[in-house]
């Protein structure tokens, strides 16, 4: 009797080795037990070098360790053979029945094929992206996006329960440099000129919402702007604005609009906040909680983080400001908390917002940043330990800028105003299945090039493509068929036995544990190099071969493989947000 399949059977093999690994007694913590595709298929399906890290701590033999694994492993059902090789090595061969029994696991599990159970339910928090709301949103932040999602889809398929979080940045200076920037540009419409400073927001947008508010209130806002240049410092030069003379333009535009500040300021949160939500839902990422920064600062939750490492005595005074003491947690230099003038740092609402998202019973933080932003774990990291918090379960995925190529030179990145290619922009020009796919062809921390010629082309090299014409064309197989596909779950696949259809089931095979493999490792690329290898290994299968033979046992049994090739092209395309067209 065949037994029922098995999702996962690294999994199977790994709990069986486990038993025995306790048997052994106490080993080495960096003992782990793997199961890799050999490249060759003479040698198994699976192999293992587990015999081999066992030889020293048990100071035997290898091969006679390999034989006593081996032996374990023949209790399973699912092998046909077991070969110790080399040094070594443990080569697993699956029985040919089980392989053929796959494709009708793939059908009866549908959209669900794949999904496991490794999260057990624990809650996970993702943030990502989290843009100061000051501008569009641009190609950089883009390769976040695309990561951040198609990370939370992985973890989600793997039974974590996850919630998708946006950090808005709604506190602070920059938001007040944009209110300023838009005012300034407002009192233009209203016939005040002044010299815009160069170092103000000079986007188009700017003048955009100034103008939403001169239409809707004219010269409403106009205060005293004669006395916006007073009180300033010195220039350094004489064409350039320092940051101290911006800072007192913010302070004298708040001084001359009093209460009308915060609408400027509220306004131009909520249109720059808007045009982000719009931009990344367009781009298929919906965010469970939009978090304000603002808020930790409302709720005295920054002011409690601080007294919590004062208490701690892990803060110390020095020139009137507060410092928490990071190098006491391998940072390179202390960190300021608290200016002198009281005001708290970007830091410290940092390190509220980490410790309010462990009060919010989040069991694993990931937060997705910018490589450049690789200097700040250790302070974030070492603050947690000063609250008593387990810095272990915060993880940080580091994600690579994106470098735009078009007729195989370097994209310009910025207009002739200075402002950066925007999301928008690249999404109109490639199509967001493109730009979703290409962003996670490489792993998050590697740089990635991101060719524009053949994002858009229609071409075997074009990946996305390549992957989506697979999808299209088994749906076009089955089409011609012309019966209903359901009807291929119950068919018998023992006819599939040629070279070609045993890779393929293997293949299939490999799709839950490359799941699983992607959460583990925070790599939602590794499901698109295997959606372009099965992409691969299917087109080279329909171009050797018929599948509306007139043998009909032979001729369901491929309809069920290509099925089920369809069936789990769909599913890892879902995972990374790009859509399975049926017509291409």
């Amino acid at each position: 009797m065949i037994p029922p399949v098995q999702p996962n059977f690294k999994s199977h093999f790994t709990e069986l080795l486990r038993q025995t690994l306790s048997e052994m007694g106490p080993l080495d913590a960096g003992i782990n037990i793997e199961f890799a595709r050999p490249r060759q298929a003479s040698h198994g399906d699976y192999a293992c070098n587990l015999a081999m890290q066992l030889a020293k701590p048990l100071r035997r033999n290898p091969r006679d360790i390999a034989a006593l694994l081996a032996n374990v492993l023949s209790t399973s059902p699912y092998l046909e053979k077991i070969e110790i090789a080399g040094a070594g090595f443990i080569n697993l061969f699956l029985t040919t029945s089980i392989k053929q029994q796959f494709p009708r696991y793939v059908l009866e599990n549908g959209e669900k094929f794949g999904h496991g159970n490794t999260g057990a339910g624990k809650k996970i928090q993702v943030e990502f992206v989290s843009a100061n709301p000051t501008g569009p949103l641009h190609v950089g932040h883009g390769r976040g996006a695309a990561f951040g999602a198609s990370l939370a889809n992985v973890l989600a398929a793997n039974g974590y329960d996850v919630t998708r979080e946006y950090y808005v940045n709604d506190a602070g200076r920059q938001m007040d440099i944009l209110a300023l920037s838009t005012w300034l540009r407002y009192l233009e419409l209203n016939g005040v000129t002044s010299r815009f400073p160069d170092n103000a927001y000079q986007g188009e947008y700017v003048r955009d919402m100034a103008r939403l508010i001169y239409k809707a209130h004219a010269g409403l806002y106009v205060h005293k702007p004669d006395l916006l240049f007073e009180d300033m410092p010195p220039e350094a030069d004489a064409n350039i604005a320092t940051e101290a003379q911006l800072d007192a333009l913010i302070a004298n535009a708040k001084k001359l609009l009093g209460q009308d500040y915060a609408y400027i300021h509220n306004l131009v949160l909520t249109e720059q906040l808007g045009d982000c939500r719009n931009d990344l839902m367009e781009f298929g990422v919906v965010f469970d909680t939009w978090f304000s920064e603002q808020s930790l600062f409302d709720s005295g939750g920054v002011a409690h983080a601080v007294q919590l490492l004062e208490q701690g005595n892990y803060l110390y005074q020095q020139d009137g400001a507060k410092w928490f003491r990071s190098t006491d947690f391998g940072d390179e230099k202390d960190r300021v908390v608290q200016r002198e003038n009281a005001q708290f740092t970007y830091f410290a609402s940092d390190i509220a917002y980490h410790l309010n998202k462990f009060e919010r019973g989040f069991e694993r933080v990931i937060d997705v940043w910018g490589a450049d932003h690789h200097g700040y774990i250790p302070r974030v990291k070492g603050a947690l330990q000063a609250l008593a918090l387990d810095p272990a379960k915060l993880e940080i995925a580091l994600v690579q800028f994106a470098v735009l190529y078009r007729n195989g030179k370097k994209a310009p990145m910025s207009t002739r105003s200075g402002e950066f290619v925007t999301l928008r922009e690249l999404r109109q020009e490639v199509g967001n299945d493109a730009a979703r796919f290409f962003y996670v062809l490489r792993k998050s921390d590697q740089h990635l090039d991101f060719d524009l010629d053949l994002a858009k082309s229609q071409s075997n090299e074009n990946p996305v493509y390549y992957v989506q014409y697979a999808h299209a064309r088994v749906c076009s197989v089955l089409e011609q068929w012309g019966e209903d596909p359901a009807a291929l779950v119950t068919v018998d696949m023992s006819s599939l036995t040629n070279p070609m259809e045993l890779s393929l089931l293997q293949k299939l095979i490999d799709y839950p544990e490359m799941v699983e493999a992607a959460a583990k490792e925070l790599s939602p690329h590794l499901i698109a190099f295997y959606l372009r290898e099965l992409a691969a290994e299917f087109h080279s299968y329909y171009n050797a071969t018929r599948f509306l033979v007139p043998e009909i046992p032979l001729r369901l049994a491929r309809l069920g493989l290509v099925a089920a090739i369809r069936q789990v092209l769909s599913n890892g395309l879902s995972l990374l947000g790009v859509s399975a067209p049926v017509k291409m």
